[in-house]
């Protein structure tokens, strides 16, 4: 089973200023609560025992809502001392892990897979990484990914309108040893320069796998998602 998450709270919540401004995004106030809380109640209600923040922007507020609020919770800090994008991120929190496989999260996102099926379709399938697929219907925010029948990714479609399609939920399992063998760069992003740079110009057949999880999902990255993650989260 998976037991630990590497947590992505470094970036800068652009798209958030119109509506928080004097704090990370994982930590933007929600039904009463920083929306890191509701997080971290899933991801150990899932047996994640722990955890890796990936930290850069306005970081020592993170640190210190840890410590205040979480005392008795297991936990490291992966800082950036600059920018490194997702990917970059995601591979300097790696080298802080200490188990086979790890789920990474974004900060800003809700995803309430199971990560115990999760984990047994990764082991299976003997992935280097697992996307979990949300089911979307009448959309335009998100790209969509593709599946072969043996559930690697085939594709990732650019955004435009989408009457129904499988998104990225931005929730991975990773192998650890086989991702940080890939030779990457410092700096990257994993969707842009890692997922989709496998996917979309190699024809060798990826260990990139895709599991589909229809279940409850907020990003609250955006001012309108912000907003309706207050009402939802608030039950």
């Amino acid at each position: 089973m998976i037991k630990e998450a590497i947590i992505l709270a470094g970036g800068f919540g652009t798209r958030l200023q119109s509506v928080i401004s004097d704090v990370p995004k994982c930590l933007a106030p929600v039904a009463g609560k920083p929306f890191l809380h509701y997080l971290l109640y899933f991801l150990k209600e899932s047996g994640i025992e722990r955890f890796i923040f990936s930290i850069g922007f306005k970081h020592e507020q993170i640190e210190q809502y840890l410590i205040e609020n979480h005392p008795q919770l297991n936990y490291t800090l992966s800082l950036e001392n600059k920018p490194l994008g997702t990917g970059g991120a995601i591979q300097l929190g790696l080298l802080k892990c200490s188990h086979k496989n790890v789920v990474v999260c974004n900060g800003d996102t809700l995803y309430k897979v199971d990560i115990s099926l999760l984990n047994k379709f990764h082991e299976t399938k003997k992935a280097t990484c697992t996307l979990c697929l949300k089911p979307m219907y009448n959309f335009d925010r998100y790209g969509v990914v593709e599946l072969n029948e043996d559930k690697t990714v085939r594709a990732f479609k650019e955004k435009q309108f989408y009457i129904s399609g499988l998104i990225n939920g931005g929730l991975y399992a990773l192998n650890v040893e086989k991702f940080l063998k890939e030779n990457l760069p410092e700096i990257f992003s994993f969707e842009k320069n890692y997922l989709e740079v496998k996917i979309n110009t190699t024809n060798k057949k990826s260990n990139i796998y895709g599991i589909i999880a229809d279940k409850y999902f907020i990003d609250i990255g955006i001012p309108e998602d912000f907003q309706k993650a207050q009402i939802e989260l608030k039950k």
